[in-house]
């Protein structure tokens, strides 16, 4: 068991889950795809798992946090209706209601779809007393949740608030070609996070210096690595940086969906606790990094390497071009690898590394499968890819991966003895 920061007494024992066999990918099925299964072969915790994903869909960068909030309601209603909830058939209702009235109410479009889905789980169920009450406690729950995280700052108008570039000057941030665009998510770091109290403790200190050893190292690095062009850039390293050009939600989609997937399936409702647990405390942690990152962003408005490299006053170079295009918002810290650093650490925590390969597919990569055997490795290669594609010096993605951490570490720790 790997416990790089374990939960102190009963509340780690009640989370732990165990992990096994079992690959996972990205694709999702159908909403209503479970019909098909018989009902002793029907995962609900999975079964609404994937409802989710396919509802939330493949999603850019400025929708990212705005969509781990959808996730994070959800699941924090399922866990709470799902701890009130008594034997296996309810917890499972009750589980489904919550993240059905949470879908329903932040993606109306997809309403039809949602209700197709939950009449297949009930149908499996049956429309006992207990069951129909379960559903109407994990509505209920989802309305309670919904109501404490109204105004909380992670709506869309609210995470991409218009920002006016700030002057020209060296290693100021500016709108970064091929289409300068303004910035994006600059409002995000002012959202009300969910486990910890207030971000600003865990911002890191301010970028390398230009005039720095490292800076130069890493400005080097990422102009021979980066480039569209590079002829040192191996083939799995570019394979890497692209399968990484996806937002960080869908890239760890799969990756959770394993670690769940393998968790023991007791018959009562307190297995359903435990796996719903983690994919709570998985997005609610990895909201908190988000806030971080884009809290230090919008703070140094370091400049992205594309800017630096063509014009900088080290051996400036016009024409280069990274291998993927920029985001259009500030360099430091790497959402990215902040997100990784945080999501390495709930997996570490609450979930033993898989036993059998994890398997991972990208929308953005198509025909790139990578492999994974222990958590970490999502982290190692979040870092990596950050440089290869171009757009992150290789300290910013360190740093953003030791920032993840540590909010994780802190909104564990903080969440013991305290209800979602």
């Amino acid at each position: 068991m790997s416990t790089s920061y374990p939960l102190p007494g009963p509340t780690r024992r009640a989370l732990l889950i165990g992990a096994g066999a079992g690959a996972a990918t990205l694709a999702v099925p159908a909403l209503a795809g479970a019909a098909a299964a018989g009902p002793s072969e029907v995962d609900t915790v999975l079964e609404w798992y994937d409802v989710t994903a396919a509802t939330i869909g493949v999603i850019s960068g400025p929708l990212q946090v705005t969509s781990s909030r959808t996730w994070a309601i959800g699941w924090i209603a399922a866990w709470r209706a799902v701890t009130r909830a008594r034997g296996g058939a309810p917890a499972a209702a009750a589980l489904a209601g919550a993240v059905h009235e949470t879908l329903t109410t932040l993606v109306p479009a997809r309403t039809a779809d949602l209700d197709a889905a939950l009449a297949v789980t009930l149908g499996r169920l049956g429309s006992s007393p207990a069951v129909r009450a379960a559903v109407d406690g994990g509505r209920e729950a989802a309305r309670a949740v919904l109501a404490e995280r109204a105004g909380d700052g992670l709506d869309l108008a609210s995470v991409n608030r218009p920002f006016p570039p700030p002057a020209p000057a060296p290693g100021v941030w500016q709108p970064t070609p091929p289409g300068f665009a303004a910035a994006v998510q600059a409002g995000q770091g002012d959202g009300r996070p969910f486990l910890v109290d207030d971000v600003r403790a865990y911002v890191p200190g301010p970028p390398p210096g230009l005039d720095t050893a490292r800076y130069a190292r890493d400005l080097a690095e990422i102009r021979a690595f980066g480039a569209v062009d590079s002829a040192i850039r191996t083939a799995r390293q570019t394979d890497v940086a692209r399968f990484w050009a996806q937002s960080s939600l869908n890239g760890y989609t799969g990756a959770l969906r394993a670690a769940v997937a393998a968790a023991p399936r007791p018959a009562d409702g307190h297995g359903i606790a435990r796996r719903v647990a983690l994919v709570a405390l998985f997005h609610a942690v990895t909201i908190d990094a988000q806030i971080t990152t884009y809290a230090a962003k919008y703070r140094y408005l370091r400049w992205r390497p594309v800017t630096a490299i063509r014009g900088g006053d080290i051996a400036p170079d016009p024409a280069w071009t990274p291998l993927s295009t920029t985001p259009a918002h500030p360099e430091y810290p790497s959402g990215h690898t902040t997100y990784a650093g945080a999501a390495e650490t709930v997996l570490r925590t609450l979930a033993r590394p898989p036993v059998r390969p994890v398997e991972l597919t990208s929308p953005v990569a198509p025909g790139v499968t990578l492999t994974y055997r222990d958590w970490r490795e999502l982290t190692r290669d979040n870092v990596d890819a950050r440089v290869w594609s171009g757009i992150h010096f290789r300290h910013t993605d360190e740093v953003g991966a030791a920032v993840g951490r540590r909010v994780a570490a802190a909104g564990l720790a903080r969440w013991n003895g305290r209800p979602l």
